[in-house]
């Protein structure tokens, strides 16, 4: 690592090493004063989330986008705040406010020597989502693609490794589980499922919040293989600062299903979560700027 990256890496440490010094309740307070000047002053991105709730709601009004925006800012600036904190809350503090329903249904395909996929979205706050090794003895991996800046490439991989999860960079995945399922390691690795494909990767096309939208397919393709069970996960926001975290099967043998049928299932699940509380998602994300070639 350089020496900029370095000093970076280390003032971002420093950083939250203050945060941690205050109540969550705090950084709230300050959450708020963020919001106040990202979307009144700097008006972040406000052409994209808007665009993008429109088109995928057309029945709502105006005014019902407009409140919809201001509560997705919110949760995008308590977002931010979480993941400072992430880096320094500790074990008993994070435990309280992740919880976990369902997970039986991961630890018994684990125990089962069966490598499971978790398919989740950019939804609620998914880096908590690395503290569920706390809860389990089997190994976990979380599939990234590395930043381009390194302090914060850095800072993000110890942040999500600190309770036992392995950030795996997604170039390498496909090997690595494939080591893991021939050493006979029980796994389970987390796959965001609602990136937006490089235009010469895309295979598939759905309909997606009422637009025509290409998905990822490289997660099913990679259960396929291992024919790995595949489970949704979904991180409900219960109140500020406290989430649960459910699990639901997609696929036991996903070598049994059809094509796409993985893809187009997480992709369903993902949009009725968005449905529900549209607020949760990340709608800053440019996820429609790829248009299908008309032939």
């Amino acid at each position: 690592m350089d020496r900029n990256a370095n000093t970076g890496y280390y003032l971002l440490k420093a950083f939250t090493w203050i945060i941690q010094l205050f109540p969550l309740r705090f950084h709230y307070f300050i959450s708020d004063l963020i919001y106040l000047f990202i979307y009144h002053v700097v008006r972040y991105r406000r052409n994209v989330v808007f665009k993008n709730l429109t088109n995928s709601f057309p029945e709502k009004s105006t005014k019902q986008i407009r409140q919809i925006a201001r509560k997705f800012y919110h949760h995008f600036c308590d977002s931010f705040i979480e993941t400072l904190y992430f880096d320094r809350i500790s074990e008993k503090e994070i435990k309280k406010r992740l919880t976990l329903l369902n997970q039986e249904l991961l630890e018994n395909f684990l125990a089962e020597g069966r490598p499971v996929i978790l398919a989740l979205g950019h939804y609620n706050n998914w880096e908590w989502n690395c503290s569920w090794p706390l809860n389990s003895k089997y190994k976990g991996y979380v599939i990234y693609k590395k930043l381009t800046n390194k302090s914060f490439d850095l800072f993000y991989y110890n942040m999500r490794s600190r309770f036992g999860i392995i950030p795996l960079e997604r170039a390498d995945t496909y090997r690595q589980l494939i080591a893991d399922l021939n050493n006979n390691e029980s796994i389970a690795s987390a796959f965001l499922m609602d990136q937006t494909p490089r235009k010469h990767e895309i295979q598939y096309w759905t309909t997606f919040l009422n637009q025509d939208t290409p998905v990822l397919t490289g997660t099913e393709k990679v259960a396929r293989k291992l024919d790995a069970a595949v489970l949704f996960c979904h991180i409900r926001k219960l109140k500020r600062g406290y989430n649960r975290l459910e699990f639901s099967v997609i696929a036991e043998h996903a070598k049994d299903t059809a094509p796409f049928e993985i893809t187009e299932k997480a992709t369903r699940m993902i949009e009725g979560m968005i449905i529900q509380r549209p607020e949760l998602w990340l709608w800053s994300h440019k996820r429609w700027k790829h248009k299908r070639e008309k032939l």
